[in-house]
């Protein structure tokens, strides 16, 4: 397997005296054994001066990651995990035949989709949803702002074509929304996370999300103890729309045990689904755990990061359903090789060596190892066995030959870090939209998004490869989203380093503003990158809904990750915890 091969290539890097010809592990659709590869021996060179960034060791060791139970993947609790969802399944297709039911029946699917447990009852959902839609007129109270709100926002989320002109009748006759509505908390609420799925020029939208932000925040500050209140408190830190769901079904498991009015039975499938696939999770988790120990570029690598843990926890964010093990575990090794090579580009490499590996990289010839660094041919090497493999699967599955695509990326990403390294070395400050139009390329998100459309392991289509191959928006957006959260999370670290480019530089050099202002203009494209991206998802789209739920949730998990800091370079206690109680520690039924 090319997977045994990485680590017996990368022990012999230092030892190889050999200088027999290699060829390419795929060669016009030719599968070659990696035994036959071998690295030619290097004369001894003058090592330049390195820089250092000073990384935290990894927190997560192989044998923690190894001792990790999965207590509840035992078949007593499948099974009772399936009959608790049949009693939801039951509760969700209820028929409504008035208003009150209605009622009750848009708060039970915000429960089931907030406990983490929609992704069960799609079609159930979908089709109370059409119901809904049919009757609307005849049953719903539409004075109601809660009942408004929140049936606008879950008709958005699942792609129907719902005018924001609802809520003018929540206006008064100066076009400003009724001061009377601050009373109504629980609407607020609502109307507050109903605005972050609008769409660009839904100025309505934009006026609620003002208006209710002002105000609750004013709640937030009189009264910190209500149930409610706790909830507000929570939206104000992250929508609900920008959170990551396994995540966000955690806490909000913990809050709805608290109201009065909690459904027993939900919450019970809520929390036993909950440990059921957090096992799952430690399964998939321990595998690639075994993989990145035997590959041993972390080892080797000791300037840069290692990150396994922090790596599969954003691909939960992106997918945490069960069935997408395959994905979750390729993206590991995706993202894993992106950190490492990042930190030779930003951090260890000289220019001319970066120069060189980019041209390696773009050439996908083995051959090109015979001009690297010791260190930067065991990068090549290993990154070059695991994304042949994953292009081997495809082709051996499927008959596709998708190797073009996944290198075109990285080769595009590796070309990106290169611009950004020679403006760190020739201390060039670009202009923003120089900056960005670079940047939303170099931080991954289409790297990563192409492995994941191919890992995905649905039907793909000419247009959708198209598409893909164009970098549709629906690649661009969340990739933006990435960059700029990132920014606004990492950039007083890297200027530390001397890393000076940066978009909240670059908006404050080229406009003479304070980083305030830089920080309140980042913060507004990022607005408006997810109104783009709400209309992108459901809008002509080439792409299936799994793939668009998951470049959605890159943009979800960059929100995430860099909230408080950089949790990904430089996890602090916050980040640890976030891991530990969506992988680590079940909840207590």
């Amino acid at each position: 397997m090319l997977l045994n091969s990485s680590s017996s290539i990368i022990s012999n890097v230092h030892l190889a005296k050999h200088n027999e010809p290699v060829e390419p592990l795929i060669s016009n659709h030719r599968i070659i054994n990696s035994s036959r590869i071998r690295c030619v021996a290097t004369t001894t060179a003058v090592v330049p001066p390195r820089k250092s960034a000073n990384y935290q060791p990894n927190l997560w060791t192989f044998d923690f990651l190894q001792s990790l139970k999965h207590d509840y993947s035992d078949s007593i609790y499948e099974d009772l995990n399936g009959n608790l969802k049949e009693k939801v399944r039951r509760m969700i297709k209820q028929k409504e035949d008035n208003g009150e039911i209605w009622r009750h029946k848009l708060d039970l699917v915000n429960d089931v989709k907030r406990l983490g447990l929609s992704y069960h009852f799609e079609k159930e959902i979908e089709e109370t949803l059409d119901r809904f839609v049919s009757s609307s007129g005849k049953f719903v109270n539409t004075n109601n702002l809660h009942e408004t709100a929140l049936s606008f926002r879950l008709l958005r989320e699942y792609g129907y074509d719902v005018s924001p002109d609802v809520f003018e009748k929540f206006k008064d006759k100066k076009n400003n929304f009724k001061k009377s509505l601050t009373k109504d908390v629980k609407g607020m609420l609502s109307l507050y996370e109903a605005s972050f799925l609008g769409y660009e020029g839904e100025t309505i939208l934009d006026e609620a999300k003002s208006f209710t932000t002002f105000h609750l925040k004013n709640l937030i500050i009189n009264d910190e103890n209500n149930v409610l209140l706790e909830q507000v408190k929570h939206a104000l830190e992250l929508p609900l729309h920008h959170r990551i769901q396994r995540l966000e079904a955690r806490w909000y498991i913990e809050a709805y045990e608290k109201r009065r009015d909690a459904n027993r039975i939900l919450l019970e499938a809520a929390k036993l689904d909950f440990n059921v696939v957090q096992s799952t999770l430690q399964k998939d988790l321990q595998e690639i755990s075994r993989w990145w120990k035997q590959v041993g570029v972390a080892s080797k690598l000791s300037f840069s990061r290692d990150r396994l843990m922090e790596c599969f926890f954003w691909t939960v964010g992106m997918a945490f359903e069960p069935h997408f093990s395959d994905l979750r575990k390729g993206l590991t090794k995706v993202t894993s090789f992106i950190i490492i090579i990042d930190d030779v580009y930003d951090v260890y490499g000289t220019l001319d060596e970066l120069e060189l590996f980019t041209a390696a990289v773009e050439s996908w010839d083995i051959k090109a190892v015979q001009v690297l660094p010791d260190y930067m041919r065991i990068c090549f090497l290993a990154l070059y066995n695991t994304v042949n493999e994953l292009a081997y699967d495809v082709l051996y599955k499927q008959g596709l030959d998708i190797l073009p695509y996944l290198t075109r990326t990285w080769s595009d990403m590796l070309k990106a870090f290169l611009i950004e390294a020679k403006w760190c070395k020739e201390k060039n400050i670009p202009k923003f939209e120089e900056y960005l139009n670079n940047a939303w390329v170099s931080v991954s998100g289409v790297v990563i998004l192409t492995h994941a459309y191919f890992l995905l392991n649905h039907n793909i289509t000419k247009e959708s490869l198209d598409s893909l191959h164009n970098y549709h928006d629906l690649l661009r957006g969340p990739s933006t989203i990435f960059r700029l959260c990132n920014d606004l999370g990492t950039s007083q670290a890297e200027l530390q380093r001397g890393e000076a480019a940066s978009s909240i530089i670059c908006y404050m050099r080229e406009n003479g503003a304070s980083e305030e202002c830089a920080h309140k203009y980042i913060n507004n494209v990022l607005d408006e990158t997810w109104k783009k991206m709400n209309k992108d998802r459901v809008t002509n789209s080439p792409f299936s809904k799994s793939f668009i739920e998951t470049a959605m949730n890159l943009g979800r998990i960059s929100q995430c990750t860099y909230q408080y800091g950089d949790a990904h370079g430089a996890p602090d206690a916050s980040a640890k915890n976030r891991i530990r109680s969506l992988i680590i520690e079940p909840v207590s039924l």
